[in-house]
């Protein structure tokens, strides 16, 4: 069962302040942690901001709730938590210092879970007693409103740790990514990254504009990717013959692009691709081909009907 109720927040940013709005509007206690003299007026104004937003999906946020606390103390902000989401800056030194303080101060079976986007938790806990408790519960921003989190082990982070985590961030209806070892980066930030890479790339060297960029990934991967992702949509792009024929059709293709951009190739061996058909075939062979793409091809209706529909409002708003 769901046992967090009251969560220290450190750092009042974007991140700080999302995560805070998420778990207010689920019943929860928070405790933010921030030196920052303006940090509950910021805080505060950032809540109002995102509480219509929430409300558009069926969530209630007062603002000014009274279950939210500021403390400039570190130690009395842990002291109660069952859970604490550090979302500081990205520096490996501060937020080793930071998890040594929280232990000294927080209880011993408060969850210790870092919002970083690439440091791994074995990093951020070398100096623990306890690192079986730290693990990353990384968002993709804005928290309040992206339904993913990426829950990543360090090399002594106990199973229970997960399991609670997993079980807390579902009651809050994330989308739950539950990596299977530990990886700099992550998942979500790595595929991101080779996209920008790519859009850098090809930006610098002349071959698009930046605006005709945007628009070749938002009207094509991006919507793809709204409904399904890389794998079922290379499921769904092999036809009849689903991910088998897929591979067939493009494997030798796809790794001589990898070569010509120059970037380190996965070798589409015969037994690579028997494993992913096997994983692929796994995850979605309960349904037929057909059926999964009469799915997606409805779900990418609705996705494209809700952005005409964004674009209508905004025009009248205009007039």
């Amino acid at each position: 069962m769901q046992d967090i109720r009251r969560v220290t927040v450190v750092g009042g940013g974007l991140i700080g302040a999302s995560w805070c709005a998420l778990f207010l509007a689920h019943g929860l206690e928070v405790v933010l942690y921030d030196v920052a003299p303006d940090a509950e007026a910021r805080v505060r104004e950032e809540l109002q901001r995102i509480s219509p937003v929430l409300a558009s999906l069926g969530l209630v946020l007062d603002p000014q709730t009274p279950r939210l606390t500021f403390q400039p103390e570190l130690a009395e902000a842990v002291r109660h938590a069952d859970a604490v989401q550090e979302c500081g800056p990205e520096r490996l030194a501060f937020k080793q210092a930071l998890w040594a303080q929280v232990e000294r101060h927080c209880s011993p079976s408060a969850l210790l879970m870092s919002s970083s986007s690439g440091i791994t938790a074995s990093m951020q806990s070398r100096h623990l007693s306890t690192p079986e408790r730290m693990l990353i519960a990384h968002p993709f921003n804005p928290p309040h409103l992206i339904p993913l989190v990426e829950l990543v082990p360090g090399r002594r982070t106990d199973d229970q740790a997960m399991a609670r985590a997993q079980v807390f961030f579902a009651s809050l209806g994330k989308r739950v990514v539950r990596l299977r070892k530990e990886i700099p980066g992550f998942v979500a930030n790595r595929i991101q990254a080779a996209v920008i890479r790519e859009s850098v790339s090809l930006v610098r060297q002349g071959v698009v504009s930046v605006e005709d960029l945007d628009a070749a990934v938002t009207q094509s991967l991006g919507l793809r990717w709204a409904v399904g992702g890389p794998f079922i949509s290379a499921h769904l792009g092999g036809g009849h013959g689903g991910i088998r024929a897929f591979w067939g059709q493009f494997a030798t293709g796809l790794q001589l692009l990898w070569l010509h951009m120059r970037l380190k190739p996965v070798w589409l061996s015969r037994g690579a691709q028997r494993d992913l058909t096997d994983a692929v075939e796994d995850a979605y062979g309960a349904k037929s081909v057909a059926d999964l793409a009469m799915a997606r091809d409805r779900q990418q209706n609705a996705v494209l009907g809700a952005l005409r529909a964004s674009e209508d409002t905004s025009i009248e708003s205009k007039a």
